[in-house]
């Protein structure tokens, strides 16, 4: 029987070190960290996600400025927000609520922010640096994976993972830090073939594809760690791409849907603020 991954205990750890560096710095006579975050139009879910950073950056001592523009503003307005903070010297992280509306141009409006508050990892420079392999910020949620993975205890290294999905914002960034811990991977798309013989062959499982119970015990090695990062709306219930009571007995560790992965995104946010002022 697998165990479940408690997100929401691995986050609450990394709460309390945060607390007491920022308390440090207080007590030293400096400023909290400030995040500031981007968010163009009304989207009930983005506002809601927006809500609990705010939430969560209060509990742990971080200033939080909410930059709300109207649903067809004009790019250069968003252009000159992000102008603004990026020489705000009070600011440190700057977030870019996503998707953006359609009509705006997402790498434009992404490159524009200053790679050094870059928190999310996604301009150009942060994101070069990273395949490179030098200092930078890396996605939140790519980075809240692989410290959920270590929480378990096994070592990662030497270990085969397959990753499904390719995005830029998780795939692609997940993969990469896997290899940076010695694993060997491979990444599954919607183009690859014998997608479930694949994953079979899999200790460590990293599904990001958003197809609800996609993943059921025949994709999944007697042992493996199963990382569950989808998130949808399954007959009014939440549920992640892996159908997880199915898996459970199979894997021997798990996230579940929720309290998993989506514990680990907001408080890596927060961490990479916190790495702006060290």
């Amino acid at each position: 029987m697998g165990v479940p991954i408690d997100g929401k205990k691995v986050a609450i750890s990394y709460k309390e070190k945060l607390k007491k560096f920022i308390q440090n710095r207080l007590e030293n006579g400096l400023r909290p960290p400030c995040i500031a975050s981007i968010l163009i139009g009304n989207d009930k879910g983005s506002l809601f996600y927006i809500r609990n950073q705010h939430r969560l950056c209060t509990e742990v001592g971080v200033e939080f400025k909410s930059i709300i523009l109207e649903e067809n503003v004009p790019e250069k307005s968003v252009l000159d927000a992000i102008d603004k903070l990026n020489v705000d010297p009070n600011i440190d992280g700057v977030i870019l609520q996503m998707p953006l509306p359609s009509y705006l141009d997402e790498e434009k409006i992404i490159s524009r922010i200053n790679h050094l508050k870059d928190v999310d990892g996604l301009t150009d420079i942060n994101a070069g640096k990273f395949y490179k392999g030098e200092k930078c910020f890396t996605p939140c949620t790519s980075q809240g994976i692989i410290e959920l993975i270590k929480s378990t205890g096994i070592e990662i290294s030497g270990k085969k993972a397959v990753v499904l999905g390719r995005s830029t914002i998780v795939g692609k960034p997940v993969a990469q830090l896997l290899v940076n811990e010695d694993a060997t991977v491979t990444i599954c798309h919607s183009k690859t073939r014998n997608i479930e013989k694949i994953c079979r062959e899999a200790d460590i499982l990293v599904s990001a594809i958003g197809k609800p119970r996609f993943i059921t015990e025949d994709f999944v090695k007697e042992g493996a760690v199963v990382i569950d990062v989808g998130f949808s709306v399954l007959d009014g219930k939440m549920v992640g791409d892996v159908d997880y009571e199915k898996v459970l007995p199979k894997a021997s560790f798990i996230t579940p849907v929720p309290g998993g992965v989506g514990s680990m995104t907001p408080i890596m946010l927060i961490k990479n603020t916190c790495e702006v002022l060290k």
